[in-house]
């Protein structure tokens, strides 16, 4: 189990992003993380993998735990060692190399086992193994986003945690992204993904929180957060009757709040 307890971040001294946030990601399991832009799901991920110095970020309260393990401010390559691997937003390739070069470099502290690795990503994902020798800036969005998973996965981790893997992409391949999200955690792969789109993560997980301005607001069963009415009507874009709003006025004048913010 991947457990975050009382986590506490603050940027450069200054900015308290998250205030105080537990959630644990049990084995075998897909955990949908859901949130607008500037809640903090960003954070939360760069907080278990030890990244966020890229951003002057301190943990300056709470643990971070896997299997028992602590890994709080632990060196972002021993946290790798540990089985948790990461899918950053926007996909961030290198646009310069091959495919397979790609997929070389994130198994970098799995040596012993690339090749085998590599042949198990080109098989899971046929749209690269037919483009394995070319460079990876002309693949589709769709395609770079398979690569940046297949990346991660050649660490064989035992956590994949995904951040906004739908973004940008046009909804057939949202759906695509989806049912290899699903394959990857039958084949054993604990799963933590961090979304906003709240349609599609609620669908194939398992359990889901809520996150607003640094705090988990709610959280449930993925089902249960699928019917319930404040989820559908503020993250779902549906109404009590259960059809979209109209319009962006219907939006931009709408009064009620949401209960847990009452």
């Amino acid at each position: 189990m991947l457990s975050v307890q009382n986590l506490e971040v603050v940027y450069q001294d200054v900015i308290l992003v998250l205030r105080g946030i537990s959630f644990e990601i049990p084995k075998g399991k897909i955990v949908a993380l859901l949130g607008s832009n500037g809640s903090g799901k960003t954070t939360v991920i760069r907080s278990i993998t030890g990244l966020l110095d890229v951003q002057n970020g301190d943990i300056t309260k709470g643990n971070i735990t896997v299997d028992g393990d602590d890994i709080t401010n632990l060196n972002p390559s021993k946290i790798v060692e540990k089985g948790i691997a990461q899918v950053m937003e926007g996909r961030r390739i290198f646009s310069e190399l091959s495919v397979v070069e790609n997929l070389r470099l994130g198994g970098h502290t799995n040596s012993s086992n690339i090749e085998n690795n590599i042949d198990r990503v080109l098989d899971m994902f046929p749209a690269l193994k037919d483009r394995q020798k070319g460079e990876a800036g002309y693949l589709s969005g769709g395609e770079q986003q398979m690569l940046a998973i297949g990346r991660a996965l050649m660490s064989e981790p035992e956590y994949l945690l995904l951040d906004e893997p739908s973004l940008g992409l046009a909804p057939k391949l949202v759906d695509q992204i989806a049912e290899l999200i699903k394959e990857i955690n039958e084949q054993g792969v604990t799963v933590l993904l961090v979304e906003q789109n709240a349609n599609m993560a609620l669908n194939i997980s398992d359990h889901g929180y809520i996150m607003e301005t640094g705090n988990i607001v709610m959280d449930n069963d993925s089902q249960k957060l699928l019917n319930d009415e404040d989820v559908r009507e503020f993250y779902l874009g549906l109404n009590a009757e259960g059809t979209k709003r109209k319009s962006f006025k219907d939006v931009k004048h709408y009064k009620r709040k949401k209960r847990w913010l009452s």
